[in-house]
């Protein structure tokens, strides 16, 4: 951690970027990280401690300057305000934020080679992000990587985790894929977990599932469930 006095030698997020102004590569950068956020959102809604920010811009006072950020696909902080202040953030400063970092960062792999197995595992574990997710569906040929890759930082080094989904008992949730459905159109999508490897269902899937054990258990009672009165 930094001394208080020197927290006032830093810039407020207000006089910094939100973000590196880099286009995401391709729709699933945005969807996927902002599919997690909404999931959060309905399973943590009692909870003020925590906050998930997508595409957004993590300053830091690792780095050689702390106006150069590193803007990952999504990341989880745990111990924060949801809103900092009742505000939205532009951007996420570790010296704002009680110098706490991240738990828990996932980057989705690029179609232009990147540098999400190298400069950036560096830079994360230097920060001291717990958990570093490298999900690549689609390049991983090319890469010689895994599609779903998991780090533990371990004394400093990250280690490849095994098991999908994989628990993280420090963060409170488990993360891996699924095939399901967005729009209409069938896609691998990354959701969270609980503890025994059970899917957490978005909200609409626990509608359907209550309204289909509501129907089920009006059959079973000789009701047929489309004529019921209006």
């Amino acid at each position: 951690m930094i001394s208080q006095s020197l927290h006032h030698n830093l810039p407020s997020t207000a006089d910094l970027p939100c973000s590196d102004d880099t286009p995401v590569d391709n729709e699933d950068q945005n969807l996927l990280p902002n599919l997690l956020l909404l999931l959060l959102t309905h399973l943590w809604s009692a909870r003020m401690d925590w906050y998930f920010g997508v595409d957004m811009a993590v300053y830091h006072t690792t780095g050689e300057n702390p106006r150069v950020p590193v803007v990952p696909d999504g990341f989880l902080s745990l111990g924060v305000e949801r809103k900092k202040g009742g505000k939205s953030r532009r951007s996420y400063a570790t010296w704002e934020e009680s110098d706490i970092v991240p738990s828990f960062v996932l980057e989705m792999v690029s179609h232009r080679p990147g540098s999400e197995y190298d400069e950036k595992v560096e830079l994360y574990a230097k920060l001291g992000v717990l958990y570093y997710l490298a999900y690549n569906p689609e390049f991983w040929q090319r890469d010689g990587h895994q599609p779903f890759e998991l780090y533990k930082l371990e004394n400093g080094v990250y280690q490849l985790q095994i098991g999908e989904p994989y628990w993280m008992p420090e963060v409170g949730l488990g993360i891996g894929r699924y095939q399901g459905v967005v729009g209409g159109l069938p896609q691998e999508m990354l959701t969270w977990y609980n503890e025994r490897g059970d899917r957490h269902l978005r909200p609409e899937e626990q509608e359907r599932l209550q309204r289909e054990r509501l129907e089920a258990f009006l059959r079973s009672q000789g009701i047929d469930p489309d004529q019921l009165p209006n």
